[in-house]
């Protein structure tokens, strides 16, 4: 079992954990990702956050079938969340590698 001592790092280490979570959620606020669809006639760059900066369509596609011009500006918000979704799960599993508790991301579980 857990000593005082013990106990009073753990929770150090639990805050430190915490503070640096919250940090890096927020700079993913700030990294933009993008997706693409049809070669890239289709872009989206969003943030890590899934705010929307920009769609971009080329115009040779403005000509085209309307259901085929939907289809792949929803595949590139597709890839766009796909991407940000790894990115994120990336700069966060940095952050909770190796730390007690945290499942599939630790290893180590504790006793209460």
């Amino acid at each position: 079992m857990f000593n005082k001592g013990q106990m009073a790092g753990l929770m150090k280490q639990a805050q430190a954990m915490q503070d640096n979570l919250k940090k890096a959620q927020a700079e993913l606020a700030n990294i933009e990702v993008s997706g693409q669809a049809g070669s890239g006639l289709v872009k989206v760059q969003m943030t890590c956050k899934y705010d929307v900066k920009r769609v971009e369509i080329d115009p040779s596609l403005l000509a085209d079938d309307k259901e085929m011009l939907e289809d792949l500006v929803a595949a590139a918000f597709n890839d766009a969340v796909r991407n940000a979704e790894a990115t994120s799960e990336e700069k966060l599993g940095k952050i909770t590698a190796g730390m007690p508790g945290m499942g599939g991301m630790g290893g180590m579980k504790l006793p209460f």
